[in-house]
This record gives C-alpha cells, structure tokens and sequence, in this order.
C-alpha cells in the first residue's frame, strides 16, 4: 500500500473510531423502541435498517452513505439475549447486591436498543478497523463489580467475546492477574484440562469480597487460589519459578488505560519462556498502537514515544512495532 493510501485509511478509520466512541460514551439509548418503529414504518424498511439511518442521523452523518455502508453497517448488529442468559456464569452464579471497601457487586441494564461494544475490533481484506457494536431489542441486566462507584468489570456480551479465546486456550496450572468478578477463573476451572488456576489480585477487598460472595458457587473451586500480591511483582519474581503452563493478563478497563501495563507485563512475561501468555483485548491494543506509529510516521509528532513507559525496554519497543504492524485481516475472525 502506498504511502498516500495508507495515510487516507488511517485517517478514515480515525474518523470512524471518533464517531462509534461519541456513539458508545452516551451511556443510553439515542431513541425509543416506538421511536425507531415509527420511522421503521414510515419509510418502508425492517426495524434495523431504519434504527441505522437514526444512529447516523444523530451523528449527523446521514447524508455520508460511504459512512453508512462502510462502518456503520458492518459494525452494528441486533442480538438476542438467550445466549448471555445461558452463559455458564450466569446460570451458576447467584449474584447478590453487596460492598466490600470502594468495591460493590450490583446490577447494572441495558435499555432496549442500547448500543455497546460486544467484541474485539476486527479488520477488513481492504484494512478498515470495524468494532462490533451490539444492542438488545429488549431490556438486559447484567451482574458488575463497581469500584467506586465506577463500572470495573461486568459480565456482559463484550466481557464474554473478549475472553472466549483465552478460555479456549486454557490448559494445565494457570496463572489470572487481576480478579474482577471471576468469569475467567470460573470458565477455566471449568475445563478438565485445567488442573489449577491461582488468581493474583493486589486489594484485599476485592478478594474478600469475592471469597465471601462468589467462590462459594463456584463448582471446581478446589482448583482455585487466591493470592494477594502486586501483579508486576509476580511476574517478575514468582512466575519464572512456578512454572504455569498459562497466563492471563487483565489488569486494565479499556484501550486507554491499557498501554502501559499491557506493555509491561509483556516485558516482564519474557522472563517465563515456557508459559503461554494471552492478554485481554491485545488486538485492540496493537490496533492503537499500530495507529499511533502511521500517525507518527507521518506526522513525527512522537506520540508513540512519549506514550511508552520510560523502563520498557528495546527488545518490548521492536516486538511492539514488529506486532502491531502485523495485524492482518487474516489474524481476525
């Protein structure tokens, strides 16, 4: 691809990221059910296709059909609420309404028609970054653990996609840094090729709340260990020592906050050759980056540069830069 191309993708798919983002931090549904009925009736098309010309009416992008038909169509798609409803952890877990510290376990909802992320970004052959962006023709509750008061972890349609091919690599004696509400250890502990799994969290509460409410129901929690430690501090001094077959990495909420650790926890898993490492959302986080290089290498603004922690070595930066611009179409399901 030439240089002129690669630079007008990357701008497009910039474009399109700014708009799913402004989309998705609304936190609410942009219209009522009788609402996209109406217009559904009144213009002739099935519900979905008019909820669509609405979403890029609120974006003021209903006159862009290159928009429309190169992002917004492929990335927002309706779901059914039977299979997340049937989820091993939702059928096995009772989930109360309990505090512990800054952390609380509660019920959050989605509205009829709200949209939410529900899965890893995916690549087209021609390059353009699609998030799968889903939503509920009907109301959906959902258990989460609030740290003060802010959404942590949940157990959601995105929570599920994004860990599904962790859980399906799952094997021998693991290693989970970063508790949460337990949906990896419990879908891991499930899997008779699992012998065992030790969860590292930092905060008592957290692991207090979770021992008292959660782990009781678990149906193989002979298989589990809770430590409290830092999770850089295992890494570095623990697991190159306990030989874990697998590791699973997710410390951070989102892309944003996600970077340093990512990076840092790779440098530090370098250190355990023989375990197999998956980390939560890397493709999302490779895509970030590999954006920020194109942007650099154009712009030579340096945000790369700056972004990176100032003790992650050159052999994480070359691995960095080597991965990233070898996301391919053909990587992505």
């Amino acid at each position: 691809m030439m240089d002129a191309e690669l630079l007008a993708l990357s701008e497009e798919n910039l474009r399109a990221a700014e708009a799913f983002a402004r989309l998705l931090q609304v936190g609410e549904p942009l219209y009522a059910p009788d609402e996209i009925q109406s217009f559904s009736d009144n213009c002739g098309l099935p519900p979905h296709e008019a909820f669509l010309l609405l979403i890029a009416a609120a974006l003021g992008m209903e006159d862009d059909r290159c928009f429309i038909r190169r992002f917004l169509s492929p990335a927002i798609r309706p779901l059914e609420t039977a299979p997340y409803r049937e989820n091993p952890y939702r059928r096995l877990i009772r989930f109360p309404e309990a505090t512990e510290g800054k952390w609380a376990l509660t019920h959050l909802k989605y509205a009829p028609y709200q949209l939410f992320p529900c899965g890893s970004m995916q690549v087209m052959a021609d390059g353009r970054e699609i998030p799968p962006i889903g939503y509920f023709p009907e109301a959906f509750s959902y258990p989460a653990v609030l740290e003060n008061g802010r959404e942590w972890m949940t157990v959601t349609p995105n929570e599920i996609a994004t860990m599904e091919p962790a859980v399906a690599a799952a094997r021998g004696r693991i290693a989970v840094f970063g508790l949460g509400l337990g949906y990896f250890t419990l879908m891991a502990s499930e899997k008779k090729s699992v012998s065992s799994v030790t969860v590292i969290e930092r905060d008592p509460a957290a692991i207090a709340l979770f021992r008292r409410h959660l782990l009781p129901q678990f149906p193989h929690r002979e298989k589990i260990t809770l430590i409290q430690a830092d999770a850089f501090d295992h890494l570095q001094n623990v697991c190159p020592q306990a030989g874990y077959d697998f590791g699973f990495v997710d410390l951070w909420h989102d892309v944003g906050d996600g970077i340093g650790m990512y990076l840092r926890c790779r440098q530090l898993a370098a250190l355990s050759p023989r375990t197999e490492f998956h980390y939560w959302i890397e493709q999302d986080l490779l895509l970030f980056l590999k954006g920020l290089m194109i942007e650099d290498h154009f712009h030579h603004e340096g945000t790369l540069d700056r972004l990176l922690p100032s003790d992650v070595s050159a052999v994480t930066i070359d691995f960095l830069r080597t991965a990233a611009l070898r996301v391919r179409p053909e990587e992505v399901k």
